[in-house]
Order: C-alpha cells, then sequence, then structure tokens
C-alpha cells in the first residue's frame, strides 16, 4: 500500500484528540507540519514521544502544542511507519492538522483502513481483525474478556493447532499418491487416520456448539416477561433496566405492543422484553400485540412468567406448555398481598418460582440472581475460545462437514485422492476464518519436514 493515510482516532468533544498517520511517508509528512526543539521528526527513533508544535502551511502560526509518537515499521499497529498527534480536542484544531496533513500528501483513511493494513502486513489475522471491532463495540465484562481472547489469538491458537493436525493427514495421503506405483506401499494406517479424524472433528465440534453462548453474551440474552395484563409487568421491568421504560397503569391491556431494553447482571447483558397481556379480547390493537407476546417467547431464552394470583386452568395449560420448550421462572407478584410461593412450587414443579412485590422492590436482587443462573452462562478463564461471530460458526460448520466425510470415507475405503480432496475443502474452511490460504507448497514443505525420501 503506497498511500499515506491519516484520520482522526479518537470521538471528537473531548479534553484531548488523537490523529493517526499510516504508510511509508508518514513521518515524513510529519515532520514537514511539525516543529521539535530535538531535530527534524524523520530523524527520530521508534518508539519515541516528541514535544513541539504543529505549524501552519506559511509556518509562521502556532495551531497547537502537541505530542507525537513515532513508530517505525514493522513495529507497529499497522505494520507500516506510523505517527499518533496527541493535541487539544477542538474541533478547529483536529480539522485543521487533517487539512496540513492532506495538504502535505496524506489520504483519508476509510473506515477501518488501520485495522485493514494491520491485517494485509500480517499484524493481525482475520478473526483477530474482527475482535478489534468486537473490543470497541464491548459493552460489558463479558463481551471485553470474549473479545481480548480472541485479539490475543487464542481462537487463531486453536484454529491452527487443527490445521497442523489436518496438514499432517493431507501430507501423508498425498505421500502415499506420490507413490501410487508401489501399491502395497501405505504411510498412512487407516485406523490412525480414522482415529486422527474423530479427534479434529470433535474440537471442531466443541468450538461451533459454542457459538450459542457466544452468540448470546454478545447480543444479550433475550428474556420476556409474559403473563396475564395487570399483573405487573411493566413495573418489573422498569425495576430490571432502572428506569421508567413501560407506561404503569391499573387500566387492563395498557401494554399493546413489546417494550424492550437492556441491563448487565454480573457482567453480562439481558434484553428484557415487556409483553401484552395474555388475556381473551375484541380489540384488534390488543389481539395484535398478544400475537407478537406469543413471538418473543418463542425467541426468548428465558421466560419470566407473571403472575398474582393462583393461575386459572387455561393460564396453568399455558405456563406448561412454555416450560416445555424454555427456561421458565414463575413470578408471583404482589406477595405483600397474598403470597402463593409455595402452591406455585408444587404446581410447577419444573420451574423455579420466586415470590416478589414489585411495588415494594422486595426480591428484587433475588430474581436477578435468578435470571442469571438461569441463563446458563458458562464459565470461561482467559484462554478459552467462545465462538462469537455468526461467519466463524458457518465456516466451522463447513469444517464439520468435510471431515465428516473424510471420516465416512475411511469407513468405506474410498481412494487417498478422495480422501485429500475433503481434507482441503476442511483446511479451506479453517483458512476462511483467519484469512489464510492453504497452498500446495505448505503442503509440500510440511512433507519434506517431516521425511526424508529417498535416504
Amino acid at each position: 500500500m503506497t498511500t499515506t493515510i491519516c484520520a482522526i482516532a479518537t470521538a471528537q468533544g473531548g479534553a484531548l484528540g488523537i490523529i493517526r498517520v499510516s504508510g511509508t511517508e508518514a513521518i515524513d509528512i510529519t515532520g514537514q507540519i511539525f516543529r521539535c526543539k530535538k531535530g527534524p521528526l524523520n530523524e527520530a527513533r521508534g518508539y519515541t514521544i516528541h514535544y513541539g508544535q504543529i505549524m501552519d502551511s506559511d509556518n509562521a502560526t502556532v495551531i497547537d502544542d502537541v505530542i507525537v509518537s513515532v513508530f517505525r515499521a514493522p513495529h507497529s499497529y499497522t505494520g507500516e511507519d506510523m505517527t499518533e498527534i496527541s493535541c487539544h480536542g477542538s474541533k478547529y484544531i483536529l480539522s485543521s492538522i487533517i487539512k496540513l496533513l492532506i495538504d502535505n500528501g496524506c489520504v483519508m483513511a476509510q473506515p477501518g483502513e488501520y485495522t485493514q493494513r494491520a491485517f494485509a502486513n500480517g499484524k493481525l489475522d482475520l478473526s483477530q481483525a474482527e475482535a478489534v471491532a468486537d473490543l470497541i463495540a464491548s459493552t460489558n465484562r463479558a463481551t471485553h474478556h470474549l473479545a481480548m481472547s480472541q485479539l490475543r489469538g487464542n481462537f487463531s491458537d486453536e484454529l491452527r493447532t487443527l490445521r497442523e493436525k489436518l496438514l499432517r493427514l493431507t501430507t501423508l495421503i498425498e505421500l502415499e499418491l506420490d507413490f501410487s506405483d508401489h501399491e502395497d506401499l501405505e504411510f498412512a494406517n487407516r485406523d490412525e487416520l480414522l482415529a486422527l479424524s474423530h479427534t479434529i472433528d470433535s474440537h471442531i465440534t466443541s468450538l461451533a456448539d459454542s457459538f450459542v453462548s457466544g452468540r448470546a453474551i454478545k447480543q444479550g440474552i433475550a428474556v420476556a416477561i409474559a403473563g396475564r395484563t395487570n399483573v405487573g409487568k411493566s413495573t418489573l421491568l422498569n425495576l430490571l433496566v432502572g428506569e421508567e421504560k413501560a407506561i404503569v397503569s391499573d387500566i387492563h391491556g395498557t401494554t399493546r405492543d413489546t417494550i424492550e431494553d437492556t441491563t448487565d447482571i454480573d457482567g453480562v447483558t439481558f434484553r428484557f422484553i415487556d409483553t401484552a397481556g395474555i388475556r381473551h379480547t375484541d380489540d384488534h390493537i390488543e389481539q395484535l400485540g398478544i400475537r407478537r407476546t406469543y413471538r418473543k417467547i418463542e425467541e426468548a431464552a428465558i421466560v419470566v412468567w407473571m403472575t398474582d394470583n393462583l393461575p386459572a386452568k387455561e393460564e396453568a395449560a399455558e405456563i406448561m406448555k412454555v416450560i416445555e420448550n424454555h427456561k421458565v421462572i414463575i413470578v408471583n407478584n404482589k406477595t405483600d398481598i397474598a403470597d402463593h410461593t409455595a402452591m406455585l412450587s408444587r404446581q410447577f414443579p419444573l420451574a423455579d418460582v420466586i415470590g416478589i412485590s414489585a411495588k415494594y422492590n422486595t426480591n428484587i436482587a433475588e430474581l436477578r440472581s435468578a435470571i442469571y443462573t438461569a441463563a446458563n452462562i458458562p464459565s470461561f478463564h482467559e484462554n478459552d475460545v467462545i465462538v462469537t461471530s455468526a461467519r466463524h460458526y458457518d465456516a466451522l460448520q463447513r469444517a464439520h462437514e468435510s471431515i465428516s466425510e473424510v471420516i465416512k470415507g475411511i469407513g468405506q475405503g474410498i481412494p487417498g485422492d478422495l480422501l485429500s480432496e475433503d481434507l482441503r475443502q476442511c483446511l479451506h474452511h479453517l483458512a476462511d476464518i483467519t484469512g489464510g490460504e492453504i497452498t500446495s507448497q505448505e503442503t509440500l514443505n510440511n512433507l519434506f519436514s517431516h521425511f526424508c525420501i529417498g535416504k
């Protein structure tokens, strides 16, 4: 990439601003508008910081006192020569410095171009580059932890291990093909190949299975608050999210559409959905709201079913139907008036039952804890890998299909060239995740590093 790019790297409106410059001329161009008593910037060593002034185009007026950080290729975020100009956060100052950089040969960076250059220059693989966006977008401890794990290369390391095992399989099969004129020569014991293929498939499947938890953590775990009209669903939503999101009224059928908001519980985002009260009604608009309620219940990971009394036969049947397909927490509201918690526990032994008083904020902390527990979030450590990207999940599923064909083919005794093709397909799908490419030369290099042919 021959162009030198520049862009503001911080949100405007703060006390300080940072402008990033990257490319072969980054240090020279920055030096043309920067004055420092230590001497020309293009003579500065990498990983050094310099205090000075940004001068206007006539070299007569000081735009701002700044600090310039210098990074020399390949030891920078992008792998190119880079500078970072730290200045005051004034919109005028930032725009003036950007204009000076462009006038001296820079072009404005496109969205994500710094990370794209980091990928192109081998500083990050594709999955790590995607983790940069996830890290910026992280809103709680869990999403931050997952993004940092991926950015550090933990996912890439897992894939690298799988890739090495697959390359070994491919090498053994293709070595046989190179000596196909010797019919009795078998470099790859089929039992060993089968065992190794099962190990690889198990690892791929485990990574793919983690996507359910990863997606929930990244997007927020959906919790539908359902029940009859006027049992306190809107009041509960407001308590859980900590603000007045839903209208609270004694009038039945006030909530006619779903209302959503998010909050964190123990570092994990939960997306709470207040739904229209379930009852028989002739009101067309309310009927639409009730239909949406059932859709939201189907989509939710957890259902909080609220009641303020012992459910009638029809409601009890509805609760049982929901329990069959969802994790359900039955909330007995208005325990300050009548507490039916014990009887509800006996009536619905498969559900958690918690008694609360939304009016007096009683047992809300216990309910939040029960919701977190119901989410069944796996405990993960610093080096654990949990898949959060639908793109990665799709690639893993395709890799699983390919290695499954290898397993089936070994069992059926199919020729090595067909096994080799399925192995290469598996390698290709895993390479899609990191942005790598499996080449014939790589397989050849792997072959010579493990075998000494003709010795």
